[in-house]
């Protein structure tokens, strides 16, 4: 008999939670479409995420981040901020948990805190965001990723709005078919909304929002503002136009003001949301690069390494996932090696990452040397930094120092801490961070000197998180954060 009371008495302290939980999903749907406020828990997505999932973060805090909260208080501060009349903006709920419960004898009501900590984000002062009209040139693996991420943050504060796709060919065919590809992912899974084909006025609505099919050879053919499209933010995804002479021919279409590659440029910025976005003239420059996805892997985590230890050189070896690039069975091939079957063969390449680090990290000018080896998984990848430091360090030091950058200060959205001594590549694939850190797989030499560190990374959603975010930020559609 004790043991069933024992029993019961767990089961009724979980159905309380799940039931917490069941608020704070509420809430933070109802926070997003009736105002436009976003609520993370510890930098993780609270949208379109299990009961259970819910529960789980929340034990992450307590494991990972080492902040103790439980979900009654955040689904009670949820409920609070709710009755609010907060400008559109982000909110880490799991921070505002954790000071709550180590500041709540200050305050009297749960209320008077939240007035406090988020004074400056009430809509008299904050002000209302503008929507920026977008446009996807191209529609492969990165565009239709983008369109996911673009319709996902829909809602009222909307940030970038997705009016138009540009490809090669909009026949009935043709849009039946990549409205297809973008219901259906053999990688990420099925689009979670509607996605409606209406062929006779040439677009697909996508959760009620209804964007533009466009054919167009050239990128200066098109006039946008014939669509009502104006000011618009060209998000180039075909790999074909990298340099600042090619990508301005987007800027000679009627309806457009910035470009962004999503592929390392020439003669343009080349930009690592989280690291050098800020040294950016967003006002008198017009085209920009995201850099590769390789390069927003392994940036942040040399980053960290160099401005704590100097790194006096390296070497970085991506094992990547195979790519459209390479042939599916043996054929010819430009390239070397790139020609034999990506399916069954590992392949040397070469990768352009260590150099590009340096237009991000100029600390890092001559100081790296990078190569890859592609494999037969179609996405997730995996970058390994062998560096000889300045200062000396041991592997709980370099680990903690990397926790306290993904946890605190201005990499928390572009590096993941991970804990799971059982990690592999297909676990972080969906992974919103650019770079995974493999904590249980660092290395240090005896004489403290030299490092091995491993960064993953899902080199299709990770990057795209990456693009959207510089997108914001060149487009000047930026909303308070509360992290």
């Amino acid at each position: 008999m004790e043991t069933l009371v024992g029993y019961e008495k767990e089961l009724n302290a979980h159905v309380k939670k799940e039931r917490a939980a069941v608020l704070l999903a509420s809430k933070t749907g109802e926070l997003l479409y009736d105002k436009g406020i976003e609520l993370v828990l510890f930098r993780n997505h609270l949208i379109d995420i299990t009961i259970s999932e819910i529960l789980n973060l929340h034990e992450y805090a307590k494991k990972v981040v080492n902040k103790p909260i439980d979900i009654f208080t955040t689904s009670e501060l949820a409920e609070e901020i709710y009755k609010m009349d907060l400008a559109p903006s982000k909110l880490d709920i799991g921070k505002l948990a954790n000071e709550w419960l180590s500041e709540e004898g200050k305050f009297a009501t749960k209320r008077d805190f939240l007035i406090n900590k988020l004074s400056s984000y009430f809509t008299t002062e904050a002000g209302q965001i503008e929507p920026r009209d977008v446009v996807l040139y191209g529609f492969g693996r990165i565009g239709r990723l983008a369109a996911r991420e673009l319709i996902k943050q829909a809602g009222k504060g909307q940030q970038l709005r997705l009016r138009a796709i540009v490809t090669r060919g909009s026949s009935d065919k043709d849009i039946v078919k990549r409205a297809a590809l973008l219901r259906n992912d053999s990688v990420h899974g099925a689009f979670r909304g509607s996605v409606i084909e209406d062929l006779e006025n040439k677009s697909i609505i996508i959760n009620g929002q209804r964007v533009q099919m466009i054919d167009a050879s050239n990128p200066e053919d098109v006039d946008y503002t014939s669509y009502g499209i104006n000011n618009a933010l060209v998000i180039d995804n075909t790999g074909v136009f990298t340099d600042r002479e090619a990508l301005s021919r987007h800027l000679n279409a009627k309806g457009v003001s910035k470009v962004l590659l999503t592929a390392p440029g020439k003669q343009i910025p080349n930009v690592v949301y989280g690291i050098n976005q800020s040294d950016l003239d967003v006002e008198g420059e017009n085209i920009f690069s995201a850099a590769s996805c390789t390069t927003n892997a392994i940036s942040p985590i040399l980053k960290v390494v160099n401005d704590k230890y100097g790194v006096v050189k390296g070497h970085i070896e991506t094992v990547h996932a195979y790519t459209n690039d390479q042939n599916l069975l043996d054929n010819m091939h430009k390239s070397h090696r790139r020609g034999r079957s990506a399916a069954i063969n590992m392949v040397i390449t070469s990768t352009g990452a260590g150099a590009a680090v340096t237009k991000v990290i100029p600390d890092l000018k001559d100081k790296l040397t990078a190569n890859a080896v592609r494999v037969p998984t179609p996405n997730g990848s995996l970058a390994i930094l062998s560096l000889q430091l300045k200062k000396k360090t041991n592997v709980a030091e370099i680990n903690a120092v990397i926790k306290d950058a993904a946890l605190n200060g201005e990499l928390v959205n572009q590096i993941y801490y991970s804990l799971d001594p059982e990690l592999v590549s297909s676990d972080i694939v969906g992974n919103t961070c650019c770079s995974v850190f493999d904590s249980h797989a660092t290395i240090a030499s005896e004489d403290g000197e030299n490092v091995v560190l491993y960064a993953w990374y899902d080199n299709e959603f990770g990057y795209t998180k990456q693009v959207i975010r510089l997108a914001k930020h060149i487009s000047k559609v930026r909303r308070k954060i509360y992290y």
